[in-house]
């Protein structure tokens, strides 16, 4: 599948991408019997795919380092990341992953996961998007689950002398059920990042006997220049060493919360790139962002994220959805 280009953006070489995200693919099975859906629904995600797919729908071209298997979810994951230009490197031979989502009354998820996590056999082209891209994220199962959050980490490694990375725990007790273990792995991303994106549910499971306020500063303390919380309907918070913005989610009816803090990440990255402060060379921007400058980018991100509430499944906006208030790139 072709790389596609969109807006702007700086010369990269054929084979590089502007974001590179790493880590799982997956199908949804979400199960709605509240709302009246005899049937479960299905529908293609994992925290990496939604976050992959919310920034090409942003105009950013995007590939995605990931894996499924050449079965119909397969098929189904292919088909949506080819229709939204997402171009996909492609390792492991196991089947391909599934979380049944069943939904409260709030249209909150609550996963259960088939999951097999193995980016083998791919570790040569992977390595070559992951060293020509301006920017790399990560985070969720992909980070966490062996054989394949090793792969993570050293391709994390091999792109931080020229890219900016991104990290969001997205924690899964499932998948993970030791908050100790899950605590090491999760710092040892956050102090090899320059943004990082937690939920409250995150922390608070990471974290029980600290406030939010005080995890947030103990991940700057670890080396990123943003921190970034999520709290549902309470709105986001962003943290950086220059200054702190808070505002309330957006009032919307909601329709399911699936995929709205990965629209929130994509968002982030997004809004960062009209900021200029991606790749090595933007690192230095990204230190000076004014507090009206990380409000403009709060206010974005938390926009995406809503729109994504606001519509059945992980669907998150595009471009035309969205207006950059504030965030124009610097010459």
């Amino acid at each position: 599948m072709p790389s596609q280009e969109h807006g702007s953006q700086p010369d990269l070489p054929d084979d590089g991408a502007l974001v590179t995200v790493i880590g799982e693919s997956l199908v949804d099975i979400i199960d709605d019997p509240l709302r009246g859906n005899t049937a479960p629904e299905t529908h293609p995600g994992g925290s990496p795919l939604n976050v992959a797919v919310g920034c090409a729908r942003l105009d950013l071209r995007t590939k995605l380092i990931t894996h499924y298997a050449e079965d119909p979810y397969g098929q189904m994951i292919a088909d949506h990341l080819d229709s939204n230009g997402v171009d996909a490197i492609v390792g492991g031979s196991l089947p391909t992953s599934t979380a049944l989502a069943s939904l409260d009354a709030a249209g909150a998820a609550e996963y259960t996961f088939s999951i097999s996590w193995d980016i083998n056999g791919a570790s040569i082209p992977s390595l070559a998007v992951a060293e020509n891209s301006l920017h790399v994220h990560t985070g969720s199962i992909a980070t966490l689950l062996p054989p394949g959050n090793t792969s993570v980490r050293g391709l994390i490694e091999a792109a931080r002398p020229h890219a900016t990375v991104s990290f969001d725990p997205n924690c899964r007790p499932a998948i993970s059920p030791d908050p100790a273990a899950a605590r090491e792995q999760a710092e040892g991303f956050v102090a090899a990042s320059d943004v990082v994106k937690a939920s409250d549910e995150d922390l608070r499971w990471l974290y029980p006997d600290r406030t939010l306020e005080e995890s947030m500063a103990a991940w700057l303390e670890l080396g990123p220049s943003l921190v970034a919380l999520t709290r549902g309907a309470q709105g986001p918070v962003i943290l950086t060493r220059a200054g702190r913005v808070e505002m309330p989610g957006e009032a919307i009816t909601v329709a399911d919360t699936v995929g709205a803090g990965d629209s929130f990440m994509a968002g982030l990255i997004s809004g960062l790139a009209h900021f200029g402060a991606l790749g090595a060379a933007g690192r230095g921007r990204l230190l000076e962002l004014t507090t009206d400058e990380l409000h403009a980018l709060a206010a974005y991100a938390n926009r995406a994220a809503a729109i994504t509430c606001s519509r059945p499944g992980a669907n998150p906006p595009r471009s035309a959805e969205l207006e950059l208030p504030a965030l124009a790139r610097r010459s």
